[in-house]
Order: C-alpha cells, then sequence, then structure tokens
C-alpha cells in the first residue's frame, strides 16, 4: 500500500459542501487562527479507517501528508503517527519526529486529537522540560500543544505539571488557549476536586472569563455563580 493508494481512498470521500462548513468552523479567512487552510470536507471517522489502513506507511510518506495544503491529510498523517507509536518499540523517535512537525499541528482539532496520546504518553514518566519550552513559546500551537499533553498525566492522576502549565498560560491572550486550559483544569476537577478548586481560590480572579467558564462548567450552579461573581 503507498501513498499514492492512501490518497485515492480518501479523495473518495470528498464533499465540497462539507469542506466549506469546516472552512467556517475552523476559522480559515484572513486574521483567523486557520487563516489559509483548505479542506476536502472528510468526516473523522473515515480518516480514523484509512489511517489504521495504512499505519506501516513510511515516515516519508507520512512527512508528504504533514506537508499538505490540505487538512484532512495533515489529521492523517498525524492519526498514523498515533497508530505508529502504539505499535513502536522505538517510542522516542516517532515523539521527537511529531514534534519536530509542529508546523503541521496548526488547529485545535490536530493537537486534541493527538498530542495527548503520543507527547502526553512518551513524556508521562520523563523530563516534561520541552513542554515548558513549548508553554513559553509565542505560537498558539505550540502553547496547545504543552497544556493537552498533560491530559494523559491527569488520566494517570498526576496533575503538578497541568497546574504549573496553566499559571504560565493564565494571562495568554488567544480564546483557545483559555478554553484549553480550562478544560484541563476541569479534568483535574474531575478526578480531585481539592486540587482544582486549590488552584482556583488562588488564581480565579486572574483568569479570563472563558477560562474559568470551562473550569467551572460542572460545578453545581449555586458555586459556579459565586465564583462568576468573585466571591469565593
Amino acid at each position: 500500500m503507498s501513498l499514492v493508494d492512501l490518497r485515492k481512498e480518501l479523495f473518495k470521500f470528498k464533499d465540497s459542501e462539507q469542506a466549506k462548513n469546516l472552512s467556517r468552523f475552523f476559522k480559515t479567512d484572513k486574521g483567523d487562527y486557520g487563516e489559509g487552510d483548505k479542506f476536502l470536507g472528510i468526516k473523522m471517522a473515515p480518516q480514523r479507517v484509512i489511517a489504521r489502513k495504512y499505519k506501516d506507511l513510511p515516515l516519508l510518506s507520512v512527512q508528504s501528508l504533514l506537508d499538505s495544503k490540505y487538512h484532512e491529510e495533515r489529521m492523517l498523517g498525524l492519526l498514523i503517527l498515533v497508530y505508529k507509536y502504539q505499535d513502536s518499540d522505538d517510542k522516542e523517535s516517532i515523539c521527537k519526529f511529531y514534534l519536530k512537525n509542529w508546523k503541521a499541528i496548526n488547529n485545535w482539532d490536530l493537537v486534541d486529537v493527538t498530542t495527548p496520546q503520543i507527547v502526553g504518553d512518551y513524556l508521562l514518566e520523563k523530563d516534561k522540560k520541552v513542554l515548558y519550552e513549548l508553554a513559553a513559546s509565542k505560537n498558539i500551537w505550540k502553547k496547545r500543544i504543552s497544556i493537552l499533553a498533560t491530559f494523559t498525566f491527569i488520566r494517570n492522576d498526576l496533575y503538578e505539571d497541568t497546574l504549573k502549565i496553566s499559571k504560565i498560560l493564565l494571562n495568554d491572550s488567544h480564546d483557545l488557549i483559555h478554553k484549553a486550559v480550562g478544560w484541563m483544569l476541569r479534568e483535574v476537577g474531575n478526578r480531585d476536586l481539592i486540587v482544582e478548586e486549590k488552584f482556583l481560590k488562588k488564581y480565579y480572579k486572574k483568569m479570563p472569563r472563558t477560562m474559568l467558564r470551562y473550569a467551572i462548567e460542572k460545578f453545581p450552579e449555586e458555586k459556579r455563580q459565586a465564583y462568576l461573581k468573585g466571591k469565593i
């Protein structure tokens, strides 16, 4: 099976109307976070099926997918990397290849669907220095990778890095970072509410409103309103 075969299968699912909808949804207009991205209009389900089928595609071919102007081809390349990572005896090389291609991981879905499974899993029991370097970047997608990688840590009841990176990103200006941090804080709370509230009580008045709303989304209404009104 070759890259040519993969593209033939993928392009069978093209949908021009869906492509227009996705272009709007992922904010591809000038000045938006997804400016210039191109869509084929393909849903995730067939992409996952094709990725599993072609998981043994050489990295050189995966690189071609990651270099594509089409969002779905980049997603497919990243999904193949997830499956390669799961099967690999050299997970370090896959993770390094993934991070080397950070420019291809240039929308929130590309980050969210693949970062925890590769970067988060690889760094689970290793030095987390690279995440702090990413969090300090000026690039929105590097920052989102830094916080989403910690989703894997949270699932393993490890919260320290989520909280530290959340603090670093506390004053970030982008809505997509506000949402990502709030989401991860909420996930911490789903496992250990005491840990989340300890962080919130210290920083909630400094948080962007969206970040706070995401973090407290599942709180009882009375407590949620108390946070929103600054009365905790």
